[in-house]
């Protein structure tokens, strides 16, 4: 049981250096959106949008990790009061899930960058 929480714990340590990539990235992302209103450049906003899919595309793994680890929680709690936790915790999981697919076809539907796309 603790070799089990000290794995995903570094799997968890993991998951947070992946989230200081995406902020860079997303500034990144930021400056180009800026650069394409600015100056109307076509590269940047097609570069903006190969980047924005790609960061949901990360999240979305991120986020089924998540999903997936939430599912075998639930499924390995006999306790009552734990259970409604666990099941409430993948319906967040999930939800969480199903924005970061929406979010993914946003960034890549949208090819006049009319809809803003933001993540927690």
């Amino acid at each position: 049981m603790i070799d089990e929480k000290l794995k995903q714990l570094q799997i968890e340590d993991f998951i947070w250096v992946i989230y200081i990539g995406i902020i860079f990235l997303s500034w990144y992302a930021n400056d180009l959106e800026r650069k394409y209103f600015i100056f109307n450049d076509t590269n940047s906003k097609e570069e903006y949008r190969k980047i924005m899919i790609l960061i949901f595309l990360i999240l979305i793994m991120v986020y089924g990790y998540f999903l997936f680890d939430s599912y075998k929680s639930l499924q390995s709690v006999d306790n009552m009061e734990t259970q409604k936790l666990n099941y409430i915790s993948f319906i967040a999981s999930l939800l969480i899930f199903i924005s970061g697919l929406l979010l993914l076809y946003i960034a890549y539907k949208d090819r006049d960058l009319n809809v803003e796309i933001a993540f927690n």
